[in-house]
């Protein structure tokens, strides 16, 4: 095979920059490199400088909102019993509080006393072994089985959850889980 290239200048007498470094002569100043078309003659160009750009005509103004689709593959069922733990617990206490709120709005009423005395009238029985419906549901008894009702309710809920979170790994398995999609707000 022959070389049909011609002659080759030699390398070693070269004098001229490396790839990477600047010519002699050129201040250190900040690289520009070289531009495909260069500046128009006097750098005007219908009274607009080179370096300003025009927005095309068309151009979208209004801004492009993002949207990604995922999909809960899985549910992690320790944290979600942890967290329906958390919330079944201060469902539980909005639960008292408002137990008690509600029967002081009802004692400042005169609902019980009223009430009570319409069941005692009902019945006939104004000695003094009748029923009495104020020491029935005095505010002791009802936080008492309110708190009752709260507990088993946090019971309840957390293992209700937690069932949940391994019936949604099981069925996710088989049809791939929920698809969600999540748009960027601007």
């Amino acid at each position: 095979m022959t070389d049909t290239r011609g002659q080759q200048p030699s390398y070693e007498t070269y004098n001229g920059p490396l790839p990477g470094e600047r010519p002699q002569g050129q201040p250190g100043g900040p690289y520009h490199p070289p531009q495909a078309y260069g500046a128009p003659a006097g750098g005007t160009q219908g009274g607009q400088t080179g370096a300003v750009r025009r927005p095309r005509t068309g151009a979208r103004t209004t801004p492009r909102t993002r949207k990604a689709r995922l999909r809960v593959a899985k549910a992690d069922p320790w944290s979600v019993m942890k967290v329906s733990f958390l919330l079944s617990i201060a469902l539980g206490i909005c639960t008292v509080v408002a137990a008690a709120v509600l029967w002081m709005v009802m004692d400042a009423m005169g609902v019980f006393s009223t009430v009570g005395g319409t069941i005692s009238e009902a019945t006939g029985s104004n000695e003094s072994n009748g029923f009495d419906l104020q020491s029935f549901l005095s505010l002791p008894r009802v936080l008492m089985f309110t708190s009752v009702i709260a507990v088993i309710d946090v019971v309840l809920m957390t293992a209700l959850a937690t069932l949940g979170a391994f019936i949604y790994n099981l069925s996710a398995g088989f049809v791939g889980g929920v698809e969600l999609t999540l748009a960027e707000d601007e």
